[in-house]
């Protein structure tokens, strides 16, 4: 075959350092753009970017051409950087070490969107953590409950 083709999608779940509550809804549109940017920028295209005060839920195209901890790293990185210039509620600002990457097949694409989209309402009775929890027991995903949390 003298062509490469994939078509990776994957959702990437990680909190705000200490699942601080600081992600307000006034500056969430602009953290979707910025880390949207990103994305592209590692032609990784963002399907869905969406989040709650103190996590976020990223649903990507992954490239082909760069491997998915580099990915992240661009985008939690430049994306904390953009936070800190957003005011001093921001100067502090850090995400988790960690992340959650799980596989989606094109045939549940769909419903991961719809999950993204109602975060707010979910996250009225489920704790970031207990989500967290429930997306490593549905993806088969061993863990040390005293690692996962930084």
């Amino acid at each position: 075959m003298a062509q490469s083709l994939a078509k990776n999608l994957i959702h990437l779940i990680y909190s705000t350092k200490n699942r601080t509550s600081c992600l307000s809804p006034e500056v969430r549109s602009a953290l979707y753009a910025y880390k949207a940017g990103i994305l592209k920028e590692c032609e990784s295209p963002a399907i869905l970017i969406g989040c709650a005060a103190d996590h976020v839920h990223v649903f990507i195209r992954l490239s082909k051409n760069h491997p998915l901890a580099k990915v992240i790293e661009a985008v939690k990185k430049g994306s904390s950087k953009w936070l800190k210039t957003q005011g001093p509620a921001f100067q502090g600002f850090h995400w988790q070490t960690g992340y959650g990457a799980f596989s989606v097949s094109q045939s549940h694409a769909d419903q991961v969107v719809r999950y993204i989209e109602g975060q707010e309402e979910h996250h009225r009775t489920r704790s970031f953590e207990d989500e967290f929890r429930a997306f490593l027991n549905r993806h088969g995903v061993e863990y040390d409950e005293r690692y996962v949390w930084d």
